[in-house]
């Protein structure tokens, strides 16, 4: 069924698309900018590639440290046992997946509030608060009394980490044209995807010895080893990054008016059909890849750690390659189109879980360690892939529909509707990496409570309705909106 048509926007808004002088003070760090027109070729020359690229060199670390925040629990959660707490292998599968929740439900919130704020100063505030989950946690870790439903609280708080996303994606495609959305997409969101991989193979390190000194506390026996750790450090590391991040943001970054927009405007995007059958593909990218980012060491632990494999030493390989493969995936859409390398994405991911089905141990036997590391190794890359190609297929579909409806209407209603669209395509980024941050939750839930296998095959079949979806409407000749 055909969703219902685009929302007129009244021409009398529209910015005019000539060049206009401006001081070049007034697209300088910490201002609010007012004259936006990246797909201006002679603007974009003179000032505005410079100013987007400042924005996103500082958008991506900040990034990076929301999603350490998001996903310190998937490292945290490893030790605990070792260290004195006595908790089942589910409850400790619980504390992984329930920053998921709150990621993603925040992540509907950071959606529409950011444009409403102003990026700027948005991204200091959202980086700035993730001090208190890390001092949290920290002293949390110091006692082994701490109850268990304090530490699913901070697991809670520590999930507001993974909502930056939806804001800061949203924020970063508003700066670049059309023709390089897919490569700077790719950077800001893969780069700062990195953030999984670097609190998983930097905590493990901090935590083996007083690196932070005595203002940290002192050490916890780990009995499996029979050594000192110091679990706190995992947590307390990143509370100067977090500060200097935030006054960076404040400091370098630009609002621009031009993108801010009421909620009374964007929730027009709930309307478009587009709008959920671009979620549902993203729920299948993104979704896999932080979902096995938080269960995979716990994995790792319950099925070969007794063979000699530490979680801690492989789990951050598979978000890393994840990572890396989004900017890829975003350039490669660039050039070939997005829904040809997301189809690639999922066809690459049913293939590599079912490597991983055949590897695990069953019954007698002991499994094949290797293979399931590489089929996982394969599912983040391929899922990196989708993720960079399905946010770049978002603003040429909601690009191509406003302009088709403002074509023949003059040069103000292409205005109009480019700027409608660009609005519109912001939110939908958001909202679907709200959604697919769900993830999160699910898939370390679904490892708790049932057999791991069982998870797999409902993943796999999963992808073939999102393969399915994206070939009949985006990928095959004559498609609805191909992308």
């Amino acid at each position: 069924m055909a969703g219902p048509a685009p929302t007129p926007v009244p021409t009398a808004t529209a910015t005019p698309q000539r060049l206009r002088p401006h001081p070049a003070e007034s697209y300088g760090p910490g201002t609010s900018i007012g004259d936006w027109r990246p797909e201006d070729p002679v603007f974009w020359q003179a000032t505005g590639r410079r100013v987007a690229r400042r924005n996103l060199w500082v958008s991506v670390p900040a990034l990076m440290l929301g999603f350490v925040v998001w996903q310190v629990w998937s490292v945290t959660a490893v030790r605990l046992n070792d260290i004195g707490f006595g908790f089942s292998k589910s409850q400790l599968f619980w504390l992984t997946a329930i920053p998921g929740i709150t990621g993603g439900t925040f992540r509907i919130l950071y959606t529409f509030i950011g444009p409403i704020v102003g990026q700027r100063k948005f991204t200091a505030l959202s980086t700035i608060v993730l001090v208190v989950p890390m001092l949290w946690l920290g002293f949390a870790l110091q006692d082994t009394g701490t109850p268990y439903w304090e530490l699913a609280l901070i697991a809670a708080v520590c999930g507001v980490g993974g909502a930056n996303f939806a804001s800061s994606m949203a924020n970063i495609g508003f700066f670049f044209p059309q023709r390089e959305k897919g490569t700077a997409g790719g950077l800001n969101g893969g780069l700062g995807n990195l953030g999984v991989s670097v609190v998983q193979l930097a905590a493990p390190l901090v935590v083996t010895a007083a690196v932070l000194g005595p203002p940290a506390g002192g050490p916890q026996r780990d009995a499996q080893q029979d050594a000192d750790i110091w679990l706190q450090n995992g947590a307390f590391l990143w509370v100067l990054p977090l500060v200097a991040m935030a006054l960076l943001a404040w400091f370098l970054m630009n609002d621009l008016t031009v993108a801010a927009a009421p909620f009374s405007e964007q929730k027009v995007i709930f309307r478009r059909k587009h709008t959920w059958l671009m979620t549902w593909l993203y729920v299948g990218t993104f979704g896999s890849f932080i979902g096995f980012a938080a269960g995979l060491p716990l994995l790792i632990k319950n099925d070969f750690e007794a063979q000699g494999h530490q979680a801690t030493t492989y789990a951050w390989i598979g978000p890393f390659t994840g990572a890396l493969m989004r900017w890829a995936g975003g350039r490669l859409a660039d050039r070939f189109g997005g829904a040809r390398v997301t189809m690639l994405s999922f066809t690459g991911m049913a293939a590599a879980l079912v490597v991983v089905i055949l590897a695990l141990p069953s019954g007698g036997d002991r499994g094949s360690f290797w293979a399931f590391l590489g089929g996982f190794l394969a599912a983040f890359a391929f899922s990196g892939l989708g993720n960079g190609s399905t946010f770049r297929q978002i603003p040429v579909i909601f690009r191509a529909r406003h302009m088709q409806q403002a074509e023949g209407l003059g040069a103000e209603a292409r205005a109009a509707a480019l700027k409608q669209s660009e609005m519109e395509a912001g939110a939908v980024t958001g909202f679907s990496s709200a959604i697919a941050a769900y993830g999160f939750f699910f898939i370390p839930a679904m490892f708790a409570a049932m057999a791991v296998t069982h998870a797999l095959w409902m993943f796999i079949g999963f992808y073939a309705t999102c393969l399915a979806l994206c070939w009949w409407f985006y990928a095959r000749k004559g498609a609805e909106a191909p992308s």
